[in-house]
């Protein structure tokens, strides 16, 4: 790995090698300290700690959170929802995204490109729970068509993205 920096196009901010080292300390595990997160990317405290503040600042590390494991807290349920609207215009998106942005339940949200309009990723305790959410949704907005896939297993799932190399020049 060579020290050339890469632009990374959402921030005017460069990073490094050491950047990308410290990211990828951090999303393995954010509740080392400085000191050892240093010593694992080669820097003393204070430059490692400047590092992460300015990472920060800059919006390249959103938050810092603690992982739970859903089916420990009773959440055993993962289902994949796609939605389908026969309205696109920017009122029904922006009523459409505060009321999915509000229920607890989903995880992840995405407006799509294809023949379905948005993914939702959401996680419920049981059927009973799902259909409850269910009904939630579809008193939001008038939808065309949901359609929900449940998970039997989860075989893989990380937090952690995928660091790109600095690129060389």
């Amino acid at each position: 790995m060579t020290d050339i920096a890469v632009q990374i196009p959402e921030t005017s901010r460069r990073l490094d090698a050491i950047d990308r080292k410290i990211l990828m300390v951090l999303q393995e595990d954010a509740s080392l300290s400085v000191a050892e997160i240093g010593d694992r990317v080669g820097l003393s405290s204070t430059p490692c700690w400047k590092r992460i503040q300015r990472l920060e600042a800059d919006g390249v590390i959103i938050k810092r959170v603690a992982l739970v494991d859903q089916n420990k807290i009773g959440l055993g349920i993962s289902v994949f929802v796609s939605v389908e609207s026969s309205d696109h215009s920017d009122a029904w998106l922006k009523r459409f995204a505060e009321a999915v942005s509000a229920m607890p339940e989903v995880m992840e949200f995405y407006r799509m490109a294809g023949d379905v309009d948005y993914m939702l990723r959401v996680v419920v305790a049981d059927m009973q729970a799902y259909d409850v959410f269910y009904k939630k949704l579809i008193s939001a907005v008038p939808l065309k068509n949901v359609t929900s896939r449940f998970a039997m297993e989860k075989i893989k799932s990380v937090t952690a993205l995928p660091i790109p190399a600095v690129a060389a020049a």
